[in-house]
């Protein structure tokens, strides 16, 4: 098993250094949050090729983690096609100065490959387990993912639709899964990673995994997700009447 691990983490060190090299080309540390979907793609389908029997389950934990990063890197490419560095990425780069290159090597790619290979592990152990038999865990965990990748899809493509509109500029998003939450796309990616885990525990290595989706969630709840759009989301001024009556995570009924 330690074998197996060093192998995909030195796989994916090397992924990670490839978007690195990228970043420095384009001049933009964004090509980071592209590198991060895929990233999870390389990792489950490798792991997959390497474990001793392929069995249902891996098959769909990895089909599952395929749709899920191939649609993420996807939807960022395209919604950073043409623009700026993104405004955080940005703001790192005014900040760090001189120590910009190493900085940027060690806090965006070392550190977002490492948080990458903990939140995948349940993925990782599936695969390696070659666990057969399929259970009314794995149902649960499947419906769990389903809801999860729900909300983030229709979260970001509301989004979406919302900020291409002109009528809409300047305006605050309040509509569609927005009404419920104030991040509809985060509630689904933190959802989706629990159901994962969920049929990692029908597997047998649940209990080796739990620290990777609360990884997921304390990272989007605590550190770089919510707090720091909260932060943007604040200079609105209809922000604070939308905070007031809507959830920031779990999906409510509007108050």
């Amino acid at each position: 098993m330690t074998g197996y691990l060093l192998l995909l983490a030195g796989i994916l060190f090397t992924y990670m250094m490839v978007w690195y090299a990228v970043s420095i080309v384009k001049k933009r540390n964004d090509v980071a949050d592209i590198a991060w979907g895929s990233g999870f793609v390389l990792l489950a389908i490798v792991s997959l090729f390497l474990a001793n029997s392929i069995e249902v389950r891996s098959l769909i934990v990895t089909s599952l983690v395929l749709i899920w990063g191939v649609r993420l890197s996807i939807h960022i490419f395209f919604r950073n096609k043409g623009k700026k560095e993104d405004y955080r990425y940005d703001a790192w780069r005014r900040a760090w100065g001189k120590a910009f290159y190493f900085r940027s090597f060690l806090q965006v790619f070392v550190l977002q490959g490492l948080l990458l290979f903990l939140i995948v592990l349940p993925v990782l152990l599936i695969n390696k387990s070659g666990e057969a038999g399929f259970y009314l865990l794995d149902y649960l965990g499947i419906s769990i993912w389903m809801a999860g990748f729900f909300f983030e899809v229709v979260g970001d493509h509301q989004l979406s639709k919302f900020i291409k509109n002109p009528k809409n500029k300047g305006k605050l998003m309040q509509e569609g899964l927005w009404k419920y939450t104030r991040h509809p796309n985060y509630f689904g990616e933190v959802t989706l990673w629990w159901g994962i885990w969920i049929m990692a525990f029908s597997a047998g290595v649940g209990f080796w995994s739990i620290f990777a989706p609360l990884t997921i969630t304390v990272l989007i709840l605590k550190i770089s997700g919510i707090p720091m759009l909260e932060k943007k989301m604040q200079e609105h001024p209809d922000f604070k009447e939308y905070s007031k009556k809507t959830s920031v995570f779990f999906p409510l009924p509007r108050k």
